[in-house]
């Protein structure tokens, strides 16, 4: 993950949040410290603690952030996962923020990890989509990494994608195809969607880089992917989720891609305890 995109992103978060200030915290003063412990209330695997460390040096560089864990390690509930030291007012200011972003994330990590290993497959590897929530897709596809899935292309500018909407627009699947090869270079890869052996057939002829299969059966899957030269990679899609990768482990695919790890997760339950020591100011 890119710690300069990262940065703006949270300092971004941090204003939407904070505003012009954060009105609980005039309660403290300037030199009340303590040290926060953020545990995990679930078990699953962790991703994002650079949020932390990162974040909190936007608000305080002079705070201390300790991570117990490294992402993609697991953790059980109950677990200490970081220890942040240091002014309690920036301490608090960050805490939702922080705590939001990394629950996420782990959430993702987590699926991803239950993904890989319920397909458990040393061919097909698991692989996110675009079906990620805006403004932080960045985080999302890192904590599919995390999680020991791969990412799909990042956004509509790093490769074609040539869906039934372009595939009727153009005219063809060979169109198509042939008019993406023309407008980009040669490293631009070019993937195709079908949904019948017509248009698989058509697809091969074709030669994109990539052909995916769309919302067929794993019986199906297999049979189309012995049609396909080794040269063009393949790919399964469509309502595929952990409770049926086991049905698709013999089907031959080089990815499969799940939409379901980023658009429905539910949070990894984590929580901030705070200890507090007061320190009188000193005046001269």
């Amino acid at each position: 993950m890119n710690r300069l995109m990262a940065e703006k992103a949270l300092t971004n978060f941090l204003i939407e949040d904070i505003g012009e200030r954060d009105a609980s915290s005039v309660i403290f003063n300037e030199t009340d410290e303590g040290e926060a412990i953020v545990r995990a209330k679930a078990d699953g695997i962790i991703a994002g603690l650079h949020i932390f460390e990162w974040g909190y040096n936007l608000l305080d560089p002079s705070l201390v952030v300790e991570a117990f864990k490294k992402d993609g390690e697991p953790v059980m509930a109950g677990e200490p996962i970081v220890r942040i030291t240091g002014k309690v007012s920036q301490i608090l200011s960050g805490e939702r923020v922080f705590l939001n972003l990394v629950q996420r994330m782990s959430a993702i990590a987590t699926l991803t990890r239950q993904c890989a290993e319920a397909l458990s497959s040393s061919h097909t590897r698991i692989v996110d989509t675009r079906k990620t929530t805006p403004g932080l897709r960045m985080f999302e596809k890192y904590a599919v990494r995390a999680g020991g899935g791969f990412n799909h292309r990042n956004g509509l500018y790093d490769a074609v994608m040539l869906k039934d909407n372009h595939i009727a627009a153009a005219g063809s699947i060979t169109e198509a195809v042939k008019k993406a090869r023309s407008a980009h270079g040669h490293m631009m890869m070019i993937e195709v969607e079908v949904e019948t052996e017509e248009q698989l057939m058509e697809a091969i002829n074709a030669s994109p880089d990539v052909i995916m299969f769309d919302n067929q059966t794993p019986e199906t899957m297999k049979r189309w992917a012995q049609l396909v030269p080794p040269a063009i990679r393949t790919e399964a899609s469509g309502g595929i989720d952990l409770a049926k990768l086991q049905d698709y482990k013999d089907t031959g695919v080089d990815v499969i891609s799940i939409g379901a790890l980023t658009h429905s997760v539910s949070n990894l339950d984590m929580s901030m305890n705070l200890s507090i020591s007061h320190k009188e100011a000193v005046t001269q």
